[in-house]
């Protein structure tokens, strides 16, 4: 199927068909940015080839293959692409299924679910329902209700105060500074630090700086960096830290998890 750009045209076009599901491939060069949009279906974002940056008010996430993200209708998002990217987006009409998240949120997607996708991007609309590419359709809604949730979520801060130290861990994630450091910083106890981060993104200082250089991390592993390399600009001692953190968070290796 040719590849389709995502144009203001393209953009009508998914919202305009009143079918349940329809789906799209759309292939982008490396480093290509899609600038904020937003539809009036639920979208699953899937790329079966490179990695996405996705983007909304609420946060970011690092999407490689096997992984995916749900965005609900109507949340403004963009998506950045690391490397040459192959995707396949399930747009959802908004009546056709009332279980599907509310929220924004990274999604693992199975090898039936992979297969659906890549087969209803083929489907050319309208379609009869009650024909076999009507069937399909409907198993891909089935399996898009059981999607199970994944940590690749880095919610960002309103408080002005938290975004200064967001963003410095994000520039620069093998920043070693602790909170009683920023504290001094920003003249802020830390303990008000402290319940500003737990009232803003639902974590610590710890856990959101742990979670900022695993999705760092990933970003650097997708575009090919070698994992001693990853461990180091991270600030890591040694490749085995760095490998021995991600394995608790997502339960693989590093290695296992683009395989």
């Amino acid at each position: 199927m040719a590849s389709l750009s995502l144009t203001p045209e393209t953009l009508a076009f998914v919202d305009a068909s009143e079918m349940p599901v329809t789906g799209k491939a759309t292939d982008y060069p490396a480093e290509h940015v899609i600038g904020s949009h937003s539809h009036r279906k639920g979208q699953l974002i899937y790329a079966v080839h490179g990695v996405m940056v996705v983007g909304s008010a609420s946060g970011q996430w690092i999407v490689p293959p096997t992984r995916a993200i749900w965005m609900p209708a109507g949340v403004v998002h963009w998506i950045r692409c690391v490397g040459i990217v192959h995707m396949r987006s399930i747009y959802v009409h908004p009546d056709a299924a009332a279980g599907l998240p509310k929220r924004s949120q990274a999604v693992g997607v199975s090898a039936l679910l992979r297969e659906l996708i890549q087969a209803a991007t083929e489907i050319a609309v309208p379609y009869d329902e009650r024909s076999r590419d009507g069937r399909l359709m409907r198993l891909l809604l089935d399996e898009l209700d059981t999607l199970p949730v994944l940590p690749l979520h880095l919610p960002q801060p309103s408080d002005e105060r938290l975004a200064r130290i967001c963003e410095t861990l994000l520039a620069r994630p093998d920043d070693g500074s602790t909170l009683a450091d920023w504290s001094e910083r920003l003249a802020l106890d830390a303990k008000t630090i402290q319940r500003l981060f737990a009232r803003d993104t639902g974590m610590t200082f710890g856990q959101w700086r742990q979670q900022a250089r695993l999705l760092v991390g990933l970003e650097q592993l997708a575009a090919g960096s070698k994992v001693v390399d990853v461990a180091l600009a991270l600030g890591y001692d040694s490749p085995s830290a760095f490998a021995t953190m991600f394995k608790r968070q997502f339960g693989q290796t590093p290695s296992e998890f683009f395989r």
